[in-house]
């Protein structure tokens, strides 16, 4: 990763700088949520803002970048050495080593004149020397926990509002089961010959004398063989068939947890964990909206002007609905606790009724004859006062 540009990663995350790593986590999935590419579909500013939200959760989400981070203002694969230090709680610095000479710190062909010369320059050096946080005892880098997986999946409209049971074909990394997850062999373990079995490496660059963490064994002072399955890592990748409840009220959208169902860590580190995001189907009746649902139903012009009491669909049924005399179309009646289920807080939304007046064709003058007649003895203008509006 290139050096970050002195963003404020906890702002973005609108976290604190105490906050802790769980805090952390919690506010990255609550972001990553809202402003997903799936649930903002063709939004490139919601797609941005997504995009930073990863960035600023792969830092403050690992131990060591953050801890760089937080000391320096930025982070780097290279280490603090790779540009000025500026932000993050830190004041402005044209620190660097351009202005040293180390030109008697390497031999003729540019190696280290003391020490080991498989080490790199003295970028390498430093690079090391942050890896262990400054300090020189031997440190063994911990491997990271597993990586979390997000999976969409779509789901019919009833499925969403009843609940269902989805199969999922996930590729994830679980435990080496030749290794156990050490990603070495438990026998033929022999005395690393890089540190011979101290741990610790000593580099001198010009004045100035190191002891850092042996990079061959990390620290432990022993080597032991590679695994052939996994190649050290601990893990193999493979499909694996998940199933997953999908609880009553999933809206479009939702993000749904299963634990530990994401990729095993590297050398036996825990598992992440797995999320599903619903992407809910249409209705041709209904419209749901979060935990409500929105219906249009036709009325007669008798219905209309006399009142009367109608049968409308509702997702539980035929719900009976008293239209009162003299509705205009357009009006809508709330139906209370005719809406969806929420499983969290355990209310049902209300459904919401707009009523159409569909007017009839008259195919014969005896019919029509009644209706002028009516409009006679019920004359009264719908337009009156609509031109002093103008």
């Amino acid at each position: 990763m290139p050096a970050t540009e002195n963003k404020d990663y906890y702002k973005i995350l609108g976290v604190s700088r105490e906050a802790s790593a769980e805090d952390i986590k919690k506010a990255y999935r609550r972001l990553a949520r809202k402003y997903h590419p799936d649930v903002n579909p063709g939004d490139n500013s919601a797609e941005d803002r997504f995009k930073e939200i990863q960035e600023a959760h792969d830092i403050l989400g690992d131990k060591k970048k953050r801890q760089m981070y937080d000391q320096f203002g930025f982070y780097s694969e290279a280490g603090a050495y790779s540009g000025a230090a500026a932000g993050a709680g830190n004041k402005p610095s044209d620190f660097g080593f351009s202005g040293f000479d180390f030109s008697d710190a390497y031999g003729p062909g540019g190696e280290a004149a003391q020490g080991r010369g498989s080490w790199g320059g003295f970028g390498d050096l430093f690079s090391q020397f942050f890896k262990q946080g400054g300090r020189g005892g031997p440190q063994t880098a911990a491997p990271d926990s597993g990586e979390d997986l997000e999976y969409s999946v779509d789901i019919g409209f009833w499925d969403a509002i009843r609940g269902t049971t989805v199969r999922l074909n996930v590729f994830r990394h679980e435990k080496c089961s030749q290794c156990g997850g050490a990603g070495a062999n438990s026998s033929g373990s022999f005395v690393c010959t890089e540190c011979n079995g101290s741990g610790q490496v000593n580099q001198t660059v010009g004045n100035m004398r190191f002891n850092l963490t042996c990079p061959r064994c990390q620290g432990r002072g022993q080597v032991r063989s590679t695994c052939p399955a996994c190649n050290g890592e601990g893990r193999i990748g493979r499909n694996e068939t998940v199933e997953v409840r999908i609880p009553p009220g999933a809206q479009n959208g939702s993000r749904l947890r299963v634990p530990r169902k994401g990729n095993t860590g590297k050398q036996g580190q825990p598992a992440g964990d797995l999320y599903i995001v619903t992407r809910v189907g249409s209705h041709p009746l209904f419209e749901r909206k979060a935990d409500d649902i929105y219906i249009s139903v036709p009325i007669s012009i008798g219905e209309a002007v006399l009142g009367a009491k109608v049968e409308v669909p509702t997702i539980d049924g035929k719900a009976l609905l008293k239209i009162p005399p003299a509705t205009n179309s357009g009006k809508t009646f709330r139906l209370r606790e005719k809406g969806v289920l929420n499983h969290r807080t355990n209310r049902r939304g209300d459904q919401y009724v707009e009523v159409k007046i569909v007017v009839p064709t008259v195919p014969d003058e005896s019919s029509k004859d009644l209706l002028r007649k009516f409009g006679e003895l019920n004359f009264d203008d719908p337009r009156s006062g609509l031109w002093e509006k103008v």
